[in-house]
């Protein structure tokens, strides 16, 4: 391994950040596309606020394209072919070292393609832009929010819930950093990072103990309460990430109104991680059978950080138990509101699972379950 390759400005990009990188890449591409075809949206505004320098190095060497580097390069591509349309684009580190080394692998602006680059507080850098944001009146944004530890500034990040009309992607640390520091605490600024985070004291904190759902749910209800008038739809969606060891990291949540950006971002996570909703090993565990002492068969296991079709077929068994005709609208629109299991690219999938292991009577516009003991 030569260490003389990774540098503070170059670090190294593990297996699972890389995943990372790939999941945002995807999504960006088809959000995009989408976008920039709606005639009612002049632009697109991608915004990435601790973006580090856009380059690393995996476990072999080899070098890796970061975040910024990827969606610079496809977008400045594909606003070629909107020159009506504009795309602006925000990329901030604290590191002026990191960002001259960004800089130096971004596309040329034009006329219809923007980068600016800034060093300083990502938190004052999402509070500028939403103050301006009558610069952009027509586009619509993405923010990705990826902090080094569980620090979250919730004043710079509302008006990207609330007014602004967009979406967000957002880190939430709770594995690498929340689980073990909350516990460790004992100065004012380490307290004062998690109850800025969470808003609530670390005494409420301490209470949670490792409980990684209690923390995650903490997250959800706070952006909940952000997002505006209660009536308003809001639609959030979490994937988590694993190191080589297996082990859970962070999560990456995915915030929007928009039930389109909702359903794309859970399609474009499972073919990320190959038709399943995390990168988790679980050792062929899917695969293996258990005996069902209430129905009387078998079944298999199910791991709730790492789902498959399986699941999701098992979760509208459970959903439709006995249902006779229950219409397919009915039925997807079930998965289209579930904040993990996908509709859109799976159906076909689904479909075969529910006939093949669940006797579920399939026609062109209906199904009907057979009815399980409960």
């Amino acid at each position: 391994m030569d260490l003389k390759k990774r540098t503070i400005e170059t670090p190294e990009a593990k297996p699972h950040t890389i995943k990372k990188f790939e999941l945002i890449e995807a999504y960006v591409k088809t959000w995009a596309q989408k976008l920039l075809n709606y005639r009612n949206c002049d632009g697109i505004v991608f915004i990435d606020c601790m973006s580090n320098s856009g380059v690393y190095q995996d476990i072999e060497d080899n070098e890796v394209l970061g975040t910024p580097i990827r969606i610079a390069r496809y977008l400045s591509t594909i606003m070629q072919e909107y020159p009506s349309k504009k795309a602006w684009l925000y990329f901030n580190d604290w590191s002026d070292g990191k960002i001259e080394v960004l800089k130096a692998r971004l596309p040329q602006n034009t006329s219809n393609f923007t980068i600016t680059t800034s060093c300083g507080d990502g938190n004052d850098l999402l509070k500028t832009i939403a103050a301006n944001r009558s610069k952009h009146p027509d586009a619509n944004y993405l923010v990705v929010y990826d902090p080094y530890t569980a620090s979250l500034d919730w004043e710079a990040l509302t008006p990207f819930f609330r007014d602004i009309w967009g979406e967000v992607i957002l880190n939430h640390m709770v594995d690498a950093d929340s689980i073990r520091g909350v516990s460790q605490a004992k100065n004012k600024t380490a307290i004062d990072k998690y109850e800025k985070t969470y808003l609530t004291s670390i005494a409420n904190l301490r209470l949670l103990g490792s409980n990684r759902v209690a923390y995650e749910q903490r997250i959800w209800e706070i952006i909940k309460s952000l997002k505006g008038p209660v009536n308003r739809k809001y639609f959030i969606a979490s994937f988590p990430f694993f190191n080589r060891k297996n082990t859970r990291v962070y999560s990456l949540i995915h915030c929007s109104s928009n039930p389109e950006g909702f359903k794309l971002y859970k399609k474009t996570a499972w073919d990320t991680f190959g038709g399943k909703s995390s990168a988790k090993d679980t050792h062929g565990m899917e695969s293996l059978l258990a005996l069902d002492f209430d129905e009387g068969g078998l079944k298999s296991q199910t791991d709730e950080y790492c789902y498959f079709v399986k699941d999701i077929a098992t979760h509208l068994c459970d959903v439709f138990n006995g249902r006779k005709d229950v219409t397919l609208e009915e039925i997807w629109n079930v998965l289209d509101n579930h904040p993990v299991f996908p509709s859109d690219g799976y159906k076909d999938k689904v479909k075969r699972e529910l006939r093949s292991f669940h006797n579920v009577k399939i026609s062109k516009q209906s199904m009907t379950f057979p009815e399980r003991r409960k």
